[in-house]
């Protein structure tokens, strides 16, 4: 059994009246195992983080709606499942990673409550035991001063430390799958280096299948064992991350 599986899946946006739908996914299959990085690659518009956001189930259902397809984790379909069984999966067994983290992250809220929010909702730790816990996965996304940290709140971190606090957040309960939609676009290439060496290191670690959503071939080919590549919504070609980039046919 693989840990995702997605099958013909089509995601749609209802138009405004007198405006028609618009089919931003179209049949697409696309398979993650345990232990495995899988990108989907593609230009903008082409539905690559639409895919990762059905994954998710966090469009902006009804007006998204999926005309057809499967989507299971570990055998469990997602599409169509009850909004509290979702919650109870999101930030545990599956997370995600934004592009921005400036925008993903809480202005209003320390960094220590924002990463203890998810261990006392998933694990029902104490303020204690969860201070503790975020210390330890400060210390292990390799940020300096990581007490100092707890208290900061994110307009006083830079972008490269936001988007640790971002991934430090995301692997608080140990998922099983990580999704990342272009974790790197907004940081210089030094640090885009640093994300993507962490990001590999967690990976190994925790022994999780990683859906990498990105433009840049350069990463792909440092990171991905397949890659998928889609355009107008489809998927157009796939395979091993290295045929894709020696051979490709698009």
């Amino acid at each position: 059994m693989s840990l995702l599986e997605i099958q013909q899946l089509s995601t749609s946006f209802r138009g405004t009246v007198g405006e028609t739908d618009v089919h931003a996914v179209r049949d697409v299959s696309i398979v993650v195992e345990r232990g495995e990085t899988v990108a989907i690659v593609g230009e903008s518009g082409s539905g690559k983080s639409v895919t990762a956001l059905s994954v998710m189930q966090l469009l902006a259902y009804p007006r998204a709606y999926h005309s057809g397809g499967s989507i299971r984790l570990a055998g469990d379909e997602l599409l169509g499942a009850p909004e509290p069984i979702l919650q109870a999966l999101r930030g545990d067994r599956m997370s995600m990673i934004f592009q921005e983290p400036m925008t993903s992250l809480n202005p209003l809220h320390t960094v220590e409550k924002q990463i203890g929010e998810t261990l006392r909702l998933h694990q029902g730790l104490e303020q204690a035991a969860a201070r503790q816990r975020c210390l330890e996965l400060l210390e292990r996304v390799h940020i300096a001063e990581p007490e100092q940290r707890l208290s900061s709140w994110p307009h006083q971190l830079s972008g490269g430390q936001r988007q640790r606090v971002m991934i430090a957040m995301a692997l608080a309960n140990q998922p099983d799958l990580l999704i990342a939609d272009e974790p790197t676009t907004a940081l210089d290439v030094t640090v885009q280096a640093e994300i993507l060496t962490l990001l590999r290191q967690q990976q190994r670690s925790l022994d999780m299948g990683l859906l990498l959503i990105t433009h840049d071939m350069t990463l792909v080919q440092h990171i991905a064992d397949r890659v998928y590549v889609m355009t107008e919504g489809r998927v157009v070609e796939s395979g091993l991350a290295t045929q894709g980039l020696t051979a490709p046919t698009h």
